[in-house]
């Protein structure tokens, strides 16, 4: 008793510490389809063969060819648990694999990072993963392959699918890829980009030959060469809602047709958008009264009304047309920036009072088509005269404009 009082009275002057030491990387480590792994030296724990956590860090001069982690076993869980994983071959290899989460990983010097052949039901989330040549390969993986929430930076190709289809990318910090922030090649069909930070890359969003695919709600912004860059048949994509900014090209076109692209604001890209090749028609608005983009160098006059309106000129649709070629024309361009919501100074009194909430309830239930219908009041745009906007009368009742 007294020789373990001692020896801990001693490990506290001296404040002694557990030393953790990086796994060097002598061998790949096999999760295997049995549920054991190998070697039994490894960095990984698990308890229930099921989730497989990382207990280091995964360190050394992995060959071209060789990885750092095969996964032979489906609907596992493989959580990194914040250590890293680098190295020169592929991070974490997954072939012909199903139902697998690889997360909370940091992932950096790789030929490959993730690799994914022939693999479905893959989420990949939450990992950092930078400085590699390929950071998240896909090839011939379709089907619910899911990548979201994960730091992307300074690799030559962020995330790169090929012949694969069905697909997600949302909520991914994308940033400084020296070539793509996310590459679509040869057939990925049918997959959604959304809600992605996309910036300072060559190639922010980059397709070739990838048809119906949407692209949503993406802030492609901070100088990225080409915002949105649809390459040789990249057919019926839907392009919507995304804030593209401050990029050489906008949107950029070669060769790909019947493209819808609306609720987009460009706002101060050297060319807004840019087609290359003629013949080529695109649709660049949503039809009246949903509308088209808004375009930072465009600010035709607001004064005469569309097919429903009646009572004022104003309908938030420029009356001048942006036109980008002869078979590409935005016919109803935005007069304010998707999203953005105007004051309800509805008579244009200079303060918003009781006589905009009048003019509110005068039109109160109404929507597209109805003979009292009057855009300007649809304040958020949404179709409908209702309780939203009352709403915002209210948030903004007494304020001058």
């Amino acid at each position: 008793m007294l020789a373990l009082l001692l020896i801990s009275t001693l490990t506290l002057a001296f404040d002694i510490q557990p030393v953790k030491s990086d796994w060097t990387w002598t061998e790949t480590i096999y999760i295997r389809a049995d549920g054991s792994y190998e070697p039994d030296t490894a960095p990984i724990s698990t308890v229930d063969n099921i989730t497989y956590t990382l207990t280091d860090n995964i360190v050394g001069d992995i060959p071209e060819g060789s990885s750092a982690i095969v996964v032979e076993r489906d609907n596992i869980v493989v959580d990194g648990a914040g250590y890293t994983f680098q190295g020169g071959g592929t991070g974490i290899n997954l072939t012909d694999r199903s139902n697998i989460t690889i997360k909370n990983t940091e992932i950096k010097e790789f030929y490959r990072g993730i690799f994914l052949y022939s693999s479905s039901n893959i989420s990949i989330s939450g990992n950092n993963i930078t400085n590699n040549y390929y950071c998240i390969s896909l090839h011939s993986s379709s089907n619910h392959n899911n990548i979201f929430g994960n730091y992307i930076a300074n690799n030559e190709y962020g995330i790169y699918l090929r012949r694969s289809s069905n697909n997600t990318i949302c909520l991914n910090n994308i940033t400084a890829n020296m070539v793509f922030g996310i590459y679509l090649l040869e057939d990925c069909d049918y997959t959604t980009i959304c809600g992605n930070n996309i910036a300072n890359n060559h190639y922010g969003i980059h397709l070739t030959s990838s048809s119906y695919n949407i692209i949503y709600g993406n802030v492609i912004t901070d100088r990225n060469h080409h915002g949105i860059d649809l390459f040789v048949s990249s057919n019926n994509n839907s392009i919507f809602g995304n804030n593209i900014k401050n990029n050489t090209y906008g949107v950029h076109i070669h060769s790909s047709s019947d493209n819808n692209i609306y609720h987009n604001n460009f706002i101060d890209n050297t060319y807004q958008a840019h087609t290359v090749t003629s013949g080529y028609a695109n649709s660049w608005d949503n039809g009246y009264p949903s509308g088209g983009n808004y375009w930072s160098d465009h600010n035709p006059p607001d004064i005469y009304g569309g097919p429903y309106q009646n009572e004022t000129g104003r309908d938030k649709i420029g009356d001048i047309p942006y036109v980008i070629d002869g078979n590409n024309t935005d016919r109803y361009p935005l007069i304010y920036p998707y999203g953005y919501v105007p004051s309800p100074d509805f008579n244009g009194d200079g303060t918003v009072n009781i006589l905009d909430a009048i003019r509110l309830a005068s039109v109160f239930g109404s929507k597209p088509g109805d003979p009292y219908w009057n855009p300007i009041i649809d304040i958020n745009q949404d179709g409908r005269v209702n309780i939203l906007e009352a709403i915002i009368i209210a948030i903004h009742f007494g304020e001058t404009v």
